[in-house]
């Protein structure tokens, strides 16, 4: 590490500050309300995080929060090494960029040019499909999960490529809808593992990590691979914390390690690109917003998510996997990034970097925009009651009228909602932002829309609810196959709801009754007919099961 852009040396554990960027306001200083934020974590029995704040180039805040491992009592610091999760995928585009500069394939290109095993759905799949998560491929994490793989398995390339080439179909036309997918980007560590001759974990090491200083950073593609000051990875259970690795080998979609130091250089290099070639041509790429085939611009770039918050434009990605959480926050506007890593399932970097940056940012802010001041009257907000079921999801939501106000019940949830116009309404209440709009349909009744950063995100048809007895609900036990995924569902009933058991029995669901035949739970819908179930997923993921036999002794 040159600690010239320290301005001063790191010891374990430790503040690392520079005076003439960090500042107080009032009479505290700014390390203490950054402090505040992680004060439920800064203790000896916790996992945490370990927090980097950059500014131009130099590494204002770092210091870590909670444990790396609780059995070892060993602290956080600013060295501990974290795996990123999807925060990876910016580094997976990088890759497929500096091979694009070089002539050595485009962004355009046919992935199947590359690996010719992929199934043929009728229509071409670019590599730029797959970086911005357009593809209409199904994500393999879930077909795992359904096959009952659990991520402290150990899989490997080979398995992951074996699920992928075995599915008969694609979520959806390519560029039709945005649906995020692991899948597009493991296949872009086998495209850069074909066209280079380097596994990407080499490829990675030799062209990003090794130009650019990373020298605790890699692809992490062994997982008896011994890495000095990994932080172990935890998730909540009624009694304190549980150890959540996993044993996953792949690459592409994740399994960067790393630390708030070496990202350090990374976020540099974002302004000052060294990477490729010499123009900023390579940064310029990977933040530009993607665009559907209706010409409908993204919120998504190449591994990255491009958006604006509160008045400032933001270049991110998080990422998640096992017990590990991570956020890259970047304000390029004002050459200020904020990493957070932490080493817990129930984490939400997201929200605590955007914390971080405030604090940094105070003054600076744009508040909120105020909400219009609209006036309804009831028989205006009666228009909109009843019952709404999402299109891909499956999941219910009703529209009610309680003292007056319009209001929005979710299976685990109430939020009210506020007029914008007769039709829009901001949802207030939820910890996600976003707003939802009532369409008036022909033949009467309304759909209503989920509307998120101006865009459509969901859809939710009218819907009549419906309890199944005891007996209806009965009849639909037994054992399900789907070919696909190579695995079986078995289905039970259980207090007025079904209890399904997928793979090996190892990933098992409750799901409740939302219309006649129809089920939803864990983010899963299912619905009956014939003998047979279809599960679907928001993503556009159907998958048809089909009974087998009644259902055998557990």
């Amino acid at each position: 590490m040159d600690r010239r852009l320290l301005g001063c040396a790191i010891l374990a554990g430790a503040v690392v500050t520079a005076s003439f960027q960090l500042s107080a306001w009032g009479a505290e200083p700014v390390e203490r309300r950054f402090d505040r934020i992680f004060a439920a974590y800064d203790r000896p029995d916790s996992p945490g995080c370990a927090v980097g704040v950059y500014r131009d180039g130099r590494l204002v805040f770092a210091r870590g929060y909670g444990r790396a491992n609780l059995e070892w009592n060993i602290p956080i610091t600013p060295r501990s090494v974290f795996d990123i999760g999807s925060t990876s995928k910016q580094f997976t585009a990088t890759a497929i960029v500096l091979l694009a500069e070089e002539g050595k394939l485009s962004l355009d290109d046919d992935v199947r040019k590359f690996l010719p095993e992929l199934p043929d759905y009728g229509q071409t799949i670019t590599l730029r499909h797959l970086l911005n998560h357009t593809s209409g491929l199904r994500d393999y994490l879930g077909l795992m999960d359904l096959a009952g793989i659990p991520t402290e398995n150990w899989t490997t390339e080979d398995d992951a490529l074996a699920i992928i080439v075995r599915q008969k179909e694609a979520n959806f036309a390519p560029g039709e809808r945005w649906a995020y997918s692991n899948t597009g980007f493991f296949l872009l560590s086998q495209v850069v593992k074909r066209v280079s001759g380097q596994t990407l974990r080499q490829f990675a090491e030799a062209r990003i990590f090794q130009p650019l200083g990373m020298t605790h950073s890699h692809y992490h593609d062994d997982h008896g691979m011994i890495v000095a000051g990994r932080a172990t990875a935890y998730a909540p259970e009624a009694k304190g914390w549980r150890i959540d690795m996993s044993n996953f080998e792949q690459l592409g979609d994740g399994a960067v390690m790393t630390t708030v130091e070496d990202l350090l250089r990374w976020d540099t290099n974002f302004y000052r690109n060294r990477l490729g070639q010499a123009a900023p041509g390579l940064i310029r790429t990977l933040a530009a917003p993607g665009r559907l085939a209706n010409g409908d611009v993204l919120d998504y770039g190449l591994g990255l998510v491009v958006g604006n918050w509160r008045g400032l434009a933001t270049v991110s990605h998080g990422g998640a996997w096992a017990g590990y959480r991570a956020e890259l926050f970047r304000i390029p506007g004002e050459k200020l990034a904020v990493a957070c890593l932490c080493n817990f399932a129930s984490a939400d970097p997201s929200a605590f970097a955007r914390q971080v940056a405030a604090v940094y940012l105070d003054g600076r802010l744009q508040p909120p925009p105020p909400e219009p001041m609209v006036k309804l009257d009831a028989e205006q907000l009666k228009t909109w009651l009843g019952t709404y079921r999402d299109v891909y999801a499956g999941n219910l939501w009703r529209i009610v009228l309680e003292d007056g106000q319009l209001k929005l019940k979710t299976a685990t949830a109430t939020a009210r909602l506020v007029a914008r116009s007769a039709e829009e309404f901001r949802v207030v209440g939820l910890p996600a932002e976003f707003n939802v709009r009532f369409e008036p349909m022909r033949g009467g009744g309304a759909r209503l829309v989920r509307i998120e950063n101006g865009r459509r995100a969901a859809t939710f048809e009218p819907a009549v609810a419906y309890q199944p007895t005891a007996a209806q609900l009965a009849a639909l036990a037994g054992e399900y196959r789907n070919d696909d995924v190579g695995a079986s569902a078995w289905v039970s009933a259980k207090d007025g709801k079904l209890q399904v058991a997928f793979g090996r029995r190892t990933n098992t669901a409750t799901f409740s009754p939302t219309v006649r035949d129809g089920f939803y739970g864990s983010g899963i819908a299912l619905d009956f007919a014939a003998d047979a179930f279809v599960l679907r997923l928001r993503d556009g993921l159907k998958l048809r099961y089909v009974r087998r036999g009644s259902l055998p002794p557990a």
